[in-house]
């Protein structure tokens, strides 16, 4: 019985030292983690609107007319 008590008490410090040591390592590293995930989002919002962007203005932009009609009097 006293094994298994022990084994439970190795575990037990095996995941709080793993909690706290990556609770530390996020902390050292946040200023990493947001730019990394700014650029992600930049990629994705940006990506997609340059895409986007050329088929939505050609559609919606008319074509010019050839000729214009005569000048209207005031």
């Amino acid at each position: 019985m006293q094994k298994i008590i022990n084994g439970i008490a190795i575990l037990s410090g095996v995941v709080s030292l793993a909690v706290v040591g990556s609770g530390v390592f996020i902390y050292v590293q946040k200023d990493a983690i947001i730019e990394g995930v700014k650029e992600n989002i930049k990629e994705q919002v940006l990506g997609g609107v340059t895409s986007a962007l050329p088929g939505l203005v050609g559609e919606s932009m008319p074509s010019l007319p050839e000729t214009t009609g005569p000048a209207l009097p005031f």
